[in-house]
């Protein structure tokens, strides 16, 4: 009904005068709530200034009396630990709310209102209830529905938990309509991603909280790849969190969303109890407990891989439109990627190189560079439009001679996911975000390479120098490439075509795999329209 309002809208200028004063009124009756429903003021009060807290105030913690004499033999270095399943990626951040004595600073786009977010909702509610600290920044466009608004209100209200959102929505009822009267504001997300204990141990990556990021939905499951840190760049984390939660975009959740009852919080109680008890939540619980990955990080079996790590992100300030050119992430990125000796290992969900990009690419592939670039097949992304945005630069890119791949969606055994690695699970969609360089720096974070990701979004990720972690990212690419993505090549008459190895036989696809003639015929309109800079 409202998209055939505002086409209307857009053809009222054909309308007789009387009916196109009444139209206006209409408009006018209709828009004019969204306007008085503004962000509320936010005084000095409201917003009670906190940073992270010091080295010397958490250093006897039980995670600082573990990870200091470590940091202590590794000078300006950081330790790193991959998470290369989605189960570690789970047990590795409810190690970290169940360990924490001090703080826990915690930072996502989205927060999903199921299993395993109300379980984390649960377990960050234990915390403060032991006398840590909490902090939780997210970005609103990522919380939905009232009973979600609800929960995170009833936690809000322990003394130990304060919670902001970012770049809030006005409305809390049909939150889209905000679009209409700001969308130039709205347009613009937090997408960053960390999870920092006591200031001594992050995890930053791709993934969100929500079942289909950590391997416990029955639907589409997101390939990721996260990383855990200590030493010097969880300073460095922590300074960044800092700088997100006292920015004017992040709102005290109080002002936007009413005191909830009493109730509420034992309601919190009652679903993660019931979450447990689900199919879902037993095997997931029990597969948790029995991971290897809990096991051998307890008994410090765990080694950290130290090498140079630098954070970089976006400034805060990129929402309102207003941090300078070297504020920005892809400022950061453009300068790492415009020096590569041999190779670069892209993987993105969402990748939209645009002709900037395609013609960057192209001039390394010139200066024989090795480029290979993993994305999501249309059979297994779930954007369409996104995918449309880079079907379009298929070609140049192979004609350049830069090999592409693009994740399969492949079908679950007995309904349930089989992980393949860090690039690929069973019935998965492709969302991690990786690239190296040189077989020998690593870049991991919540960037996707499009237009959203450099223009729109905030974005946060760490530049690893370790030749260790850029041979296990090749390693997936010789091992998890070949049996989950397509090899998209360019036959004699420049026409793309698909290649997959079933069991040693090859097969060969002359049109986008796994889809339908409308699907095809909806990417193709799409990818002529000028929407680039929305995706």
């Amino acid at each position: 009904m409202m998209a055939l309002f505002i086409r209307w809208v857009h053809r009222r200028g054909s309308l007789p005068i009387g009916v196109r004063w009444l139209h206006r009124t209409l408009m006018l009756m209709l828009v004019a709530p969204l306007f008085a429903c503004g962000l509320p003021h936010v005084r000095d009060s409201d917003k009670p200034s906190s940073a992270a807290f010091p080295i010397d105030e958490v250093a006897e913690t039980k995670l600082g009396q573990t990870m200091q004499p470590l940091k202590a033999a590794h000078p300006g270095e950081s330790g790193i630990m991959p998470l290369l399943d989605a189960y570690s990626a789970f047990a590795a951040r409810m190690l970290l709310t169940h360990s924490a004595e001090k703080s826990l600073d915690v930072q996502y786009y989205i927060w999903r209102n199921d299993n395993t977010g109300i379980l984390f909702l649960e377990a960050l509610r234990k915390a403060a209830e032991r006398g840590v600290r909490v902090r939780l920044l997210l970005d609103d466009n990522g919380i939905r529905g009232r009973e979600m608004d609800a929960r995170l209100a009833a936690l809000n209200k322990h003394p130990n938990i304060e919670i902001r959102l970012f770049n809030p929505f006005p409305l809390r009822t049909f939150k889209s309509l905000g679009f209409l009267t700001d969308f130039s504001r709205l347009n613009r997300r937090m997408h960053n991603k960390s999870f920092t204990a006591d200031n001594m141990v992050t995890i930053i990556g791709g993934r969100n909280v929500g079942d289909e990021y950590f391997g416990a939905a029955d639907g589409v499951l997101f390939a990721d790849l996260d990383v855990m840190a200590i030493g010097t760049v969880v300073d460095d984390t922590s300074r960044d969190f800092d700088r997100y939660w006292a920015s004017p975009a992040a709102y005290p959740l109080r002002l936007l969303i009413p005191d909830p009852s009493d109730r509420e919080l034992q309601a919190l109680s009652m679903a993660a109890e019931k979450a447990e008890k689900t199919v879902t939540g037993q095997g997931y619980l029990k597969a948790l407990k029995e991971s290897q990955f809990i096991h051998d990080f307890i008994k410090g079996l765990r080694a950290f891989d130290w090498a140079k790590v630098e954070l970089i992100s976006d400034s805060p300030g990129k929402i309102t439109g207003h941090a300078e050119k070297d504020e920005l992430m892809v400022f950061s990125l453009a300068k790492i990627l415009r020096n590569p000796r041999e190779s670069v290992d892209l993987v993105s969900p969402y990748f939209v190189p645009t002709q900037t990009g395609v013609d960057g690419f192209s001039a390394l592939a010139r200066r024989g560079i090795h480029i290979r670039i993993l994305t999501n097949a249309l059979e297994s992304t779930d954007v369409a439009a996104v995918h449309a945005g880079y079907a379009k630069w298929r070609k140049p890119l192979l004609q350049a001679g830069i090999q592409l791949y693009e994740m399969r969606r492949q079908v679950a055994e007995n309904g349930m996911a089989k992980y393949l690695g860090p690039l690929g699970s069973s019935g998965s969609s492709l969302h991690a975000k990786t690239f190296t360089i040189d077989r020998s720096r690593v870049f991991i974070g919540s960037f996707n390479f499009d237009p959203r990701s450099a223009q729109l979004n905030t974005e946060l990720g760490f530049i690893i120098e370790s030749q260790k972690l850029a041979q296990q990212v090749e390693e997936a690419f010789k091992a998890d490439v070949p049996q989950s993505a397509y090899e998209v090549r360019l036959d004699e008459h420049d026409r793309l075509y698909w290649l997959f190895y079933q069991d040693g036989v090859e097969q060969r696809f002359d049109v986008d795999p796994g889809t339908n003639m409308l699907q095809r015929f909806f990417v193709k309109i799409l990818s002529v329209l000028p929407i680039d800079w929305l995706l």
